[in-house]
């Protein structure tokens, strides 16, 4: 484990930004963080999660995918990608760590999505312990240890230092990097500190949801309830929660056409807005119930019966923050889940 001092942190940036692109989490307008790329002069912030998440670095929001030429019957497909610069994110909190071994079932099967594979390759996550986690935070309820996040290097941040330390080899290449601006570390220190955060999370509103009555097997008994038409009576439709999931993945795409040619490119979907998976013959899911029951259903019984049981939800609390008439999948486990949930 290596260690160095916070007055030192933009010396730690400027050297892995030497060696790649960096990317750490920056206050914006009204104090909404986001990822940004680090120059000298940018400010880390200390909010506890970015807004979106990390997501977008390896499924982003849009994307090219290919264009088409064509002169009389001959049509020529060009792949517009160019090489992936490699690339480190700094700050992941462990939810959206959590996240990416989620989506990684889903573009790393075959067959497998090469846009997403190639970001995964290049990038290094460099995740941060969650020092002071939030009221609407419940990662814990999915095995996620907000003192222990995954990642190529685990960080701590005590009040006075940094703490390293690697986990895969691309975070001993990048941390061996460091070596002369860094030091020796002692595990007391963040020992503690994962103490501290342990007893919060203990404190929290969600600490006692439970997934128990969920996953593999539930479809026949959850897809009928009646409980589906009062969740769902009060849903806009707007496609809030998909936007700053960090496990959802749905997606278009769509043929642009330029006038010298045709660009193929995808960008998300929501599985809430009424022209998902619209077909010549109408839409399959025709009631905004229906949208809704799909949205959670996925997170909490279809993604676990295909996964080996694990759940398409990282208890970031995203949606409980940003959704404007406070429905959730909180709510729905509470209402599903009965009492073992209240």
């Amino acid at each position: 484990m290596r260690k160095i001092s916070l007055s030192n942190l933009d010396k730690l940036f400027a050297k892995v930004s030497e060696q790649a692109k960096l990317y750490v989490p920056v206050d914006g307008k009204n104090g909404i963080a986001s990822f940004k790329l680090w120059e000298d002069g940018v400010v880390m912030s200390n909010a506890l999660n970015t807004t979106r998440s990390a997501k977008d670095f390896f499924f982003p929001q849009t994307e090219n995918l290919m264009e088409f030429k064509s002169q009389g019957k001959n049509i020529e497909i060009i792949d517009t990608r160019t090489e992936k610069e490699d690339f480190v994110i700094f700050g992941v909190r462990a939810c959206d760590v959590k996240s990416f071994e989620i989506l990684d079932r889903v573009f790393l099967s075959e067959p497998v999505d090469t846009y997403y594979a190639s970001r995964r390759e290049k990038g290094v996550i460099v995740s941060l312990a969650c020092g002071r986690p939030a009221e609407t935070c419940f990662c814990k309820t999915f095995g996620i240890d907000p003192a222990s996040p995954e990642g190529d290097i685990t960080a701590w941040k005590t009040e006075t230092d940094l703490y390293l330390k690697a986990n895969t080899e691309k975070g001993e290449k990048l941390l061996a990097s460091l070596n002369e601006l860094t030091e020796e570390g002692c595990e007391q220190a963040v020992e503690e500190q994962k103490k501290n955060i342990s007893a919060i999370m203990d404190k929290l509103p969600l600490k006692d949801l439970k997934t128990d009555k969920f996953g593999v097997g539930k479809t026949q008994e959850y897809f009928n309830s009646p409980a589906w038409d009062e969740l769902s009576s009060h849903c806009l439709g707007c496609g809030t929660c998909t936007f700053v999931c960090p496990t959802c993945q749905c997606y278009d795409v769509k043929d642009f056409n330029t006038g010298s040619g045709v660009k193929r490119f995808r960008c998300w979907d929501s599985c809430m807005y009424s022209d998902f998976t619209l077909m010549a013959h109408g839409n399959s899911r025709n009631s905004q119930k229906e949208r809704f029951r799909q949205r959670f259903m996925h997170k909490l019984v279809y993604y676990p019966d295909n996964n080996d049981g694990m759940f398409s939800c990282v208890g970031c609390g995203r949606c409980l923050a940003k959704c404007p008439i406070s429905m959730n999948i909180v709510k729905v486990m509470k209402t599903l889940g009965g009492k073992e949930n209240d």
